[in-house]
């Protein structure tokens, strides 16, 4: 049975609220797989006033690639639960008269401005999209064989010799989505949050009194009267222990990365049974141990509910507690109290925050480092076979994908490849004796 939760959708460049199927979703796995290399042609021309004719078999074209755009009008990975697959297509084959086929179209998939994307083999982030249409090359297409045009020389003039398209990539990513909002809302459930949002911006988020009414993040825009505005997010669950995985807050703390100011929303209801200090400094471990950068960031604190009687009492001694410097502006969001005056000073303290800068890995800063190839490929026998052996290792495995064995001058090519490479050698090291069976990958050919 498939869970309905009241959730955000896109209207009228605002967020509002309908009841469905939950639609915010911002950690998803996706497999992508760039388009294989065309295939080399061998050709020859034959041509009237051409007595010598010689090759004219052109390239291959390149695969096509995959590559993530973002996109500022999505705020959501929903997309991709319906769709988890994508391929491009392979390039084109080359042609006879020294005719290049085409190289395939790249494939783009729009992602929301915020995601970050990760190897899923590896966990190594692969890049960071902070950026309207900033775009991220995620899988390459391969290479283009060449054609027999290239292989002519003065020994041979007329090679049968042509390479076949390198393969495409495939790759398991994922996506995780970590929203871009100016402001950030924090606090303990029910401490106002959704009805600050609601009140201060056109966002119409559930409200009820009960926690973890808020099952997904919220985004709003404020806009004030002098023609300021800033986007404000609500970022539901978290209690204490969020950052150990805790409730609801371990799903939603990675969006507070992306925050350049906090408001963290406190408690002041004398009947709730809370300490609104300890409530306070529990969200700030929480953060802390989460992100610790996080902590650096300009905070506002403010005080909640003190239209309920008492709560003046106990915002007074809330304050004692606090350093001198603290930023604090209570509010009543029900009375609509200081509401108005919190958002002009967070537009203030917004404009004199420090932008956030994102560290993004990348191969550009690595060093190499050259080293011997000792482990180029490995022979074992077959334990199906009596008098069989197979083959292992990358270079070599690729070196037959891009070898087209429809010639013979491409197999004598590849035999004189491998001797290069000592796999000969290896293979009579092994114990192989002329007429045993070797096998790579799916090719299978008599040892001589």
């Amino acid at each position: 049975m498939m869970e309905t939760v009241f959730v955000l959708k896109f209207r009228n460049d605002n967020y509002s609220l309908e009841r469905g199927i939950l639609m915010f979703v911002d950690n998803v796995k996706i497999t992508v797989r760039s388009g294989k290399g065309g295939d080399g042609a061998v050709a020859f021309r034959h041509e009237k006033y051409v007595p010598l004719g010689g090759p004219s078999g052109g390239d291959g074209g390149r695969g096509g690639d995959i590559i993530l755009k973002a996109n500022e009008g999505m705020n959501t990975l929903m997309d991709f639960r319906y769709k988890r697959i994508f391929k491009a297509e392979p390039g084109q084959n080359g042609q006879i008269k020294g005719m290049y086929g085409h190289k395939a179209d790249p494939v783009y998939i729009k992602v929301p401005t915020g995601t970050s994307v990760y190897d899923e083999d590896t966990g190594r982030l692969i890049g960071d999209l902070v950026e309207n249409n900033q775009e991220l090359v995620v899988a390459k297409g391969g290479d283009g064989g060449r054609g027999n045009i290239h292989f002519a020389n003065s020994k041979n003039q007329a090679p049968e010799v042509a390479e076949n398209g390198e393969p495409g990539q495939e790759k398991h990513i994922k996506l995780e989505l970590k929203l871009i909002a100016d402001v950030g809302l924090v606090g303990f459930p029910s401490v106002g949050k959704s009805t600050l949002l609601s009140v201060a911006t056109s966002a119409k988020p559930k409200i009820a009194a009960y926690h973890f009414t808020t099952l997904s993040p919220n985004l709003g825009m404020v806009r004030l009267d002098d023609g300021r505005d800033f986007v404000i997010a609500d970022l539901p669950g978290l209690i204490e222990g969020a950052s150990n995985g805790v409730g609801l807050g371990i799903q939603f703390l990675r969006h507070v990365e992306r925050t350049r100011v906090i408001l963290h929303l406190v408690d002041m209801d004398p009947n709730n049974g809370r300490d609104p200090y300890d409530d306070y400094l529990a969200i700030r471990k929480e953060l802390g141990n989460y992100d610790e950068n996080v902590l650096k960031r300009p905070e506002v604190i403010v005080p909640t509910k003190l239209d309920i009687p008492g709560s003046e009492e106990r915002m007074a001694e809330f304050k004692e507690k606090l350093s001198a410097d603290a930023d604090i502006f209570p509010i009543s969001s029900i009375q609509h109290t200081g509401v108005k005056a919190l958002m002009n000073h967070t537009s203030e303290v917004l404009s004199k925050a420090e932008p956030i800068h994102f560290d993004v890995q990348t191969d550009e800063n690595k060093e190499y480092n050259f080293e011997p190839e000792t482990n180029a490929f490995t022979i074992e026998k077959d334990p199906e076979y009596e008098h069989s052996f197979i083959v292992h290792g990358d270079k070599v495995e690729r070196l037959l994908q891009r070898t087209n064995l429809d010639h013979q001058d491409g197999i004598m090519r590849f035999a004189r490849q491998l001797k290069s490479m000592g796999i000969e050698d290896a293979l009579i090291d092994a114990g192989a004796e002329s007429g045993d069976s070797v096998t790579i990958l799916d090719f299978t050919f008599e040892f001589i």
